[in-house]
């Protein structure tokens, strides 16, 4: 039997050819999903920002709501703290008039 030889260049020519369509669709996926994720990050990270915002507005106004509170101002009222434990301080009682 005589062994046909062919030319360099067009040994697998079909396997290269269906290579390179695979290559590019593999491609194709790989930059769609990068930037499925891409978006997905993106997401996120607007989703943060938004309850950070919200968490500090929140903070805000309960600091705000807590300067404004006062005691009040009836005769006989005393103020009292706990400093620890069991122990009381009280505050006002001295100033009766």
């Amino acid at each position: 039997m005589d062994r046909v030889t062919t030319p360099q260049g067009t040994t697998g020519s079909a396997r290269r050819g269906l290579a390179w369509v695979g290559g590019l669709v593999a491609t194709a996926a790989a930059l769609t999903i990068g930037a499925v994720l891409a978006l997905f990050a993106a997401a996120t990270v607007v989703v943060i920002a938004l309850m950070t915002s919200a968490l500090l507005a929140l903070s805000g106004l309960a600091m705000r709501a807590r300067r404004r509170v006062r005691t009040p101002s009836e005769p006989g009222l005393i103020e009292a703290r706990n400093v620890g434990g069991h122990s009381w301080v009280a505050y006002g009682w001295n100033e009766r008039p």
